[in-house]
């Protein structure tokens, strides 16, 4: 469409347009009758229900009917269709976020999903490869008006023009390419490419990788293939939940629109920190500390801190029963606890069987000093005599406080603190050295892995959680009688001035009693999958996206293994960028200790984000330490250089290169070492040096490890020289227009060469 040419619903300058937007405002015409009746339906589940069977009734059905269609509709609001194939049958297809049928007996549909079969064209169709297509159309709108439409002939035979024509195929994605960046990142449902449409649509089986270096789309491509697998396998994953794993809470935020405006919204989104319910890591390890709780052997090790746990008399324990003096000593106690070894249960779990031990140990002692003939030796106690004695002794405080010493029920809080406060008995001088602390309430990142870890060792003791799940039952069965009696005592004073036959309507204390009542209760459980493996550790997911996945430490990933025992999923990085000291870096070495060599390898090659002349001046930066680096082709080249400029007062050079780079519409973001946050914060508008980074902002100021992922319109480098290679290459491709770098001290070789 020319520039400046504004459209109304009433005005149109061709019959196309105009046959578009009365397609368009048919659908948001359906879209919002299907809204008012989610709208009422969820209103009225919520609020019908006189008894507590009708109204969990109202809920169950209503609710979970209508509630996820209202979500959607609310989600997908904006640019709802996109694009329209025409075949060469005659037929024709208009595609959108979410499929859309009439109202007829039929159920035709009107919009298709873009995950449909049908819809497959509209991204792989090529002049050569038509695909049975006449032409493609891409329908680009502002809100609920059509602003511009772009078609692409793919039947050279057919000479049926519009006027719309898009020779070269490539506006949309290059609008999309050069648009405005808002601080979230938008979904690319109508540019996928093919090459990206192959990953999206892979099989849902296995591990499947996708490699590519930076702006090649590799977080779009995985977050559109949750959406599609979503669609594709609704049952299955509904269920068993979608987990996202990002290397950050602001890149969590960044990602966090992108499925709900497909449509999706029962995801989880997560951090590695942020996979221990009820634990959020909010401290920050020294690189050392890092690598050293990321290792693999970490597993070892803190197995053999539980086995330490599991103490030994030094040298005998004395317990006081019934005016005698029971000695457990060394040998003893030792025969017990291999003997509840062997039974391979977590150390928790386990306890129970070392209870035994020790109270049947205890039991002997004692009938054999009271039960024996002095005579010929032989005991005279019956069953029922060792019974008692067992008895007693069980309810002896003091064998209880031996028990505790001996194998105390540990929890996995416990249990790392107290290893991290000191681990010089189970770690080399210099690793225990690097992880060393106080104990405190606050967690890394690269403590969740360990306390994961020491829950799996450590197990539950069911006879624990039994016994409170029983009084919480209790007092929920008491709280139901509670509310059935004043149901009743209300319902009595209702009808005690009226007729007999108006007084034997039912009421809830008629048909439901206080237990069955309080079941109700406790199956009535409305959160998501999403919402429910988030509170639950144990929780195996049907499907696991991880983004920057080679930064992940040993340990992570043994984390992340256990929450998908089925081994499906997607990751997602680039080995070049790996930054973290702990990260694996190398596929074969991520999946080999959990599928071998049985998992897909898919790369992406194209960089649609970064312009050539800053991708140049990037992939110059790792030549310098590995010649033979090749970098992934940039789409487009704007004419803007990169420049890189030397300062005297680094606070001042940083606060008019942000004035000069800030775009009009858009984002800048000013990356610089975490040390200098505090120095040039004050010299940026509205930003809180150590806050959370706010990505709608005008301007952010991020360090390295924070920017992995995300893009804006200009980016300022400051200080490249404290970076190390992975982190300044990331640092130097996250922009879409125009790069600017700013130094005081001396340049690294890529950039010097450069400058």
């Amino acid at each position: 469409m020319r520039p400046g040419v504004e459209l109304s619903n009433t005005e149109f300058p061709d019959d196309e347009l105009r046959h578009e937007q009365e397609f368009i405002d048919g659908l948001y015409a359906r879209v919002d009758a299907l809204r008012g009746d989610a709208e009422v339906s969820v209103t009225e589940a919520l609020a019908q229900g006189n008894t507590p069977q009708q109204a969990r009734l109202e809920r169950d059905i209503l609710v979970a009917e209508r509630s996820g269609l209202l979500a959607a509709l609310n989600a997908v609001d904006g640019s709802l269709c996109f694009g329209r194939i025409d075949l060469t049958s005659g037929e024709g297809h208009h595609i959108g976020r979410i499929g859309l049928r009439a109202d007829d007996a039929e159920r035709t549909p009107v919009l298709i999903d873009w995950r449909a079969g049908v819809a497959r064209p509209f991204y792989l169709a090529t002049g050569h490869t038509p695909m049975g297509l006449r032409r493609r159309r891409h329908i680009t709108s502002e809100g609920r008006t059509v602003t511009a439409l772009h078609d692409e002939i793919l039947d050279l035979g057919d000479e049926t023009r519009t006027g719309h024509e898009d020779p070269s195929g490539d506006a949309v994605l290059l609008a999309a390419l050069n648009s405005a960046r808002t601080g979230r990142m938008g979904d690319i449902v109508q540019t996928i490419q093919a090459d990206q449409d192959r990953i999206i649509r892979a099989p849902h089986r296995g591990v499947l990788v996708v490699e590519g270096g930076p702006g090649t789309g590799k977080t779009a491509v995985a977050l559109h293939r949750a959406a599609y697998l979503l669609y594709e396998h609704r049952e299955l994953l509904a269920k068993r939940a979608v987990l996202i794993v990002g290397p950050n809470p602001a890149f969590l935020g960044y990602i966090g629109e992108v499925l709900p405006s497909l449509g999706e919204t029962g995801v989880l989104l997560s951090t590695v920190g942020e996979l221990f319910p009820g634990v959020k890591a909010t401290a920050t390890d020294t690189p050392e500390a890092a690598a050293v709780k990321g290792r693999a052997d970490m597993a070892d090790v803190l197995a053999e801190v539980v086995r330490e746990r599991q103490a030994l008399p030094d040298p005998v324990i004395a317990i006081e029963h019934d005016r005698e003096i029971l000695m457990l000593d060394d040998d003893l106690v030792r025969v017990a606890r291999e003997r509840t070894r062997a039974a391979k249960l977590p150390h928790n779990a386990a306890r129970e069987h070392f209870e035994g031990h020790i109270l049947n140990t205890l039991t002997d002692m004692v009938a054999e000093r009271i039960g024996t003939d002095p005579y010929d030796g032989t005991n005279l106690l019956d069953p029922s005599d060792i019974t008692q004695i067992r008895d007693e002794l069980a309810e002896n405080p003091e064998v209880w406080s031996a028990i505790d010493r001996l194998w105390p029920r540990l929890t996995p809080h416990r249990l790392v603190a107290d290893f991290l406060a000191a681990p010089e008995d189970f770690l080399p001088a210099e690793d225990a050295a690097a992880v060393r602390r106080p104990v405190t309430r606050r967690w890394t990142v690269a403590d969740v892995p360990l306390l994961d870890e020491a829950a799996e060792l450590l197990g539950v003791d069911d006879r624990v959680a039994r016994t409170r799940a029983e009084r919480e039952r209790e007092q929920q069965i008491a709280y139901a009688q509670g509310v059935l009696d004043v149901s009743y005592a209300s319902r009595t004073y209702e009808f005690e001035d009226k007729d007999e036959e108006d007084a034997e309507v039912l009421s809830a204390h008629d048909i439901i009693d206080a237990e069955r009542f309080a079941e109700r209760q406790e199956e009535d459980d409305h959160r998501s999958a999403a919402e429910r493996a988030a509170a639950d550790r144990t929780w195996a997911f049907g499907h696991i996206i991880v983004d920057e996945a080679q930064e992940l430490s040993p340990m992570a990933w043994r984390l992340l293994m256990r929450r998908c025992p089925t081994r499906s999923m997607t990751l997602v990085g680039d080995p070049a960028q790996t930054a973290e000291a702990a990260g694996v870096g190398s596929w074969s070495k991520i999946l080999a200790p959990y599928v071998e060599d049985r998992w897909e390898h898919t790369r992406l090659g194209v960089n649609y984000r970064t312009p050539a002349e800053i991708m140049d001046l990037a992939a110059a930066v790792v030549r310098a330490e590995d010649p033979s680096f090749t970098p992934p082709s940039s789409v487009r080249s704007t004419g803007v250089r990169p420049w890189i400029r030397a300062t005297g007062d680094l606070p001042a050079a940083v606060a008019e290169a942000a004035r000069e780079l800030t775009p009009e519409e858009g984002r800048l973001a000013v990356i610089a070492p975490r040390e200098l946050h505090r120095v040039l914060a004050p010299r940026l508008d509205g930003v809180t040096a150590g806050a959370e980074p706010d990505l709608t902002h005008r301007v952010v100021l991020l360090d390295p490890r924070q920017s992995k992922g995300l893009e804006f319109d200009s980016v300022l480098v400051v200080e490249p020289g404290r970076y190390g290679t992975s982190d300044l290459y990331v640092a130097l491709t996250r922009a879409t227009q125009h790069l600017g770098v700013l130094h005081s001290e001396p340049l690294p070789k890529g950039l010097a060469d450069a400058g």
